[in-house]
């Protein structure tokens, strides 16, 4: 059985940075492309980066690009998430997917396989 825990959320000033860490077991996560959502409360989960299972291809929501930064190390089963110059409205529960199928665009959040119960990050104002 697939299993995806998130960590390294928390509070956090504005303007502050924070790495999320996203660990899988169960299978080699070489096998899966990765994703990263957000859920404000009362908002509809949103598309946060995707990186594919070599970590050759990323993809990003437009809005964000520069402050966000997917990776991942196959040799330790797990995927990253940097957050830099953090906003109040960045605060949400990130939640790390596993994609087992190849795709053009990994921003549909259906299309994943496998999910993680998510990490709270709350930036203060």
């Amino acid at each position: 059985q697939v299993q995806l825990v998130e960590s390294g959320g928390g509070l956090v000033q504005a303007g502050g940075s924070l790495r999320l860490s996203c660990v899988v077991s169960g299978r080699t996560l070489s096998t899966y492309a990765m994703g990263w959502f957000r859920q404000a409360p009362g908002k509809e989960r949103e598309f946060v980066a995707a990186i594919s299972w070599n970590g050759d291809n990323t993809q990003y929501e437009d809005s964000m690009k520069g402050r966000f930064t997917i990776s991942r190390d196959n040799a330790k089963n797990t995927v990253y998430l940097q957050i830099n110059s953090l906003k109040p409205e960045d605060t949400a529960v990130y939640s790390c997917a596993a994609d087992s199928t190849f795709r053009f665009d990994y921003s549909d959040y259906e299309g994943y396989d496998y999910w993680g119960q998510g990490t709270q990050v709350t930036v203060s104002s």
